[in-house]
């Protein structure tokens, strides 16, 4: 995995990762995780669902509140992390190495219009007050 300075940020505080494998990795933040609180379920989304960028697609639920995971872009959802449906913790633990599914963009033209959406590190972290 690379490092999150090549991870983009939607406003709902997923990150998405374009990977090698030419998979979109998606987790979510580390100020989402600090929201949350100690992570006890993820409910992900299903293996060959087709998703839309900005679509709550999943739901992540801690002691304190519980919350939906958008898609931050538009695809189908190819892999689960199956280490976070039996340690969720792991999440709060390592929010940017761990992943918790993985799309398949439609296209790369749309993809690369998609990610334009998406905000940078720095500019994430600035409006998230980091």
């Amino acid at each position: 995995m690379n490092t999150q300075d090549t991870f983009k940020f939607a406003q709902t505080h997923e990150w998405a990762n374009l990977e090698n494998d030419g998979l979109i990795w998606v987790g979510i933040s580390n100020h989402a995780q600090e929201a949350l609180g100690d992570v006890m379920f993820f409910q992900a989304p299903k293996i060959g669902q087709q998703v839309k960028q900005g679509e709550a697609i999943a739901a992540i639920e801690s002691v304190k509140a519980a919350s939906d995971i958008h898609a931050p872009v538009s695809g189908e959802i190819v892999a689960l992390n199956e280490e976070v449906d039996l340690a969720p913790e792991l999440v709060n633990e390592k929010p940017y190495a761990v992943w918790l599914f993985k799309i398949k963009p439609v296209s790369t033209a749309s993809l690369a219009a998609e990610l334009e959406h998406l905000m940078g590190l720095d500019q994430y972290n600035s409006t998230v007050g980091a």
